[in-house]
C-alpha cells in the first residue's frame, strides 16, 4: 500500500509541476469570468450563454488536461526509461498503472474545482440586456489570480521552491478566497436568477461533478492509449473517441434500437458523453443528485473496463 501511495503521490506532483497544467488552470478560470463581463445582446439569453459557456470551458480544459497529463505521465516515462527503473523494483505493472491514474485523477480534481468556482462566480456576475458588468467582482477575481502568481514567484525566489507547483496550490487558495469575497461580501450585481442571498446558481455544482466524471473517464482512455502510443497519437485517438461519443446517439443509438448488432456493440463500447453533459438541465431545475449517483455507477463500470484494457496492453509492453 505504501508503494501504491508513493506512485500516486509522485504522479500527482508531477502533474502539478507541469507548466501546461498551470496554463490551462489559469486561462480557463480567467476566460470563464471574462465571459460574464462582456455584453451579448442575446435577447434575454445572456445569462444562459454565460452559464453554458463556462461549463463548456470547464469541459474542454479538463479534457485537454486529462489527455496531456496522462500521456506525458506514462509515455514519457516509458520513453525516458524511468518506468523501466521503477519496474526493476518489486512493483507490479498493475500497481504502477493504477497509481499513475489515481495521481492524475487527483490533479484533475484541482482543475475542475477551480473551474467550478469560476463558473459559480460567472453565474453571479452575468447580466442581461438591461444590466451592467460587475467590474468590482471581476477586479477581485483577477486580483486574487495575480496574488497567486505573486506567491509562487515569492516562494521561488526567496525559498528556492518550484514556481509552478507552488503557484498551482496558491491558485486554489486564492480563488477560494476570491469566491467567498465575491459571493458573500459584495452586495451589488446580485443575479436574480440565482440564490436570493448570494446570486450564485448553486445548481451548477452537480453538473460540474458530471463534467469531472467525463474528465476522469477520458483520462483513463488516454492512459490506456499511452501504454502503446506517444503524446500526439494519444491526443488524436482521444479526440476521435470524444467526437464519436458526442454523436453516439445519432450514429449508433438509432441503429441499435432498430436491432443492428454491430451498432449495439459500438454504442456500448463508445462512451456516451451526453450522459455526463447536462448543461441544458440547469435551465429547468438543475441536475438532481440522484442522477449524479447513477452516473457514478456508469463511471465506475466504464473506468473498470478501460483500465482493464490498459493493463492488458501494458503487461507485455517492452519498457526498454
Amino acid at each position: 500500500m505504501r508503494t501504491f501511495l508513493a506512485i500516486t503521490s509522485n504522479a500527482f506532483w508531477e502533474l502539478a509541476r507541469q507548466p501546461i497544467f498551470l496554463l490551462l488552470l489559469a486561462s480557463s478560470c480567467a476566460f470563464s469570468v471574462f465571459t460574464a463581463v462582456v455584453p451579448y445582446f442575446a435577447m434575454d439569453d445572456d445569462i444562459d450563454m454565460v452559464r453554458d459557456g463556462t461549463l463548456a470551458i470547464m469541459l474542454v480544459a479538463g479534457l485537454l488536461g486529462a489527455v496531456l497529463s496522462a500521456s506525458a505521465s506514462l509515455s514519457r516515462e516509458i520513453r525516458s526509461g524511468t518506468a523501466l527503473a521503477v519496474m526493476s523494483k518489486p512493483i507490479g505493472r498493475t500497481k504502477f498503472l493504477l497509481g499513475k491514474y489515481f495521481g492524475i485523477a487527483g490533479g484533475l480534481v484541482i482543475l475542475c474545482y477551480c473551474n467550478t468556482l469560476s463558473s459559480l462566480v460567472a453565474s453571479r456576475m452575468a447580466y442581461d440586456t438591461y444590466g451592467s458588468a460587475d467590474l468590482k467582482g471581476a477586479s477581485v477575481w483577477y486580483g486574487f489570480m495575480i496574488l497567486a502568481f505573486a506567491a509562487g514567484g515569492f516562494s521561488n525566489f526567496f525559498l528556492r521552491r518550484g514556481f509552478v507547483s507552488d503557484t498551482v496550490f496558491a491558485f486554489v487558495i486564492t480563488q477560494t478566497l476570491a469566491f467567498i469575497v465575491i459571493a458573500f461580501f459584495l452586495d451589488d450585481h446580485v443575479n436574480t436568477y440565482g440564490d436570493e442571498a448570494t446570486g450564485v446558481e448553486w445548481k451548477i455544482i452537480p453538473v460540474a461533478v458530471l463534467v469531472l466524471f467525463a474528465v476522469w473517464l477520458l483520462a483513463a482512455i488516454a492512459l490506456a492509449c499511452s501504454t502503446r502510443l506517444d503524446t500526439i497519437p494519444t491526443l488524436s485517438v482521444c479526440s476521435v473517441i470524444f467526437l464519436l461519443g458526442l454523436m453516439s446517439d445519432y450514429l449508433f443509438g438509432r441503429a441499435a434500437d432498430a436491432g443492428s448488432f454491430l451498432a449495439r456493440i459500438a454504442y456500448g463500447v463508445l462512451p456516451n458523453w451526453q450522459v455526463l453533459w447536462l448543461a441544458d438541465a440547469i435551465h429547468v431545475a438543475g441536475a438532481p443528485w440522484s442522477y449524479v449517483g447513477m452516473s457514478a455507477v456508469y463511471l465506475v463500470a466504464y473506468l473498470t473496463a478501460t483500465l482493464s484494457v490498459g493493463l492488458i496492453l501494458f503487461q507485455d509492453r517492452d519498457l526498454s
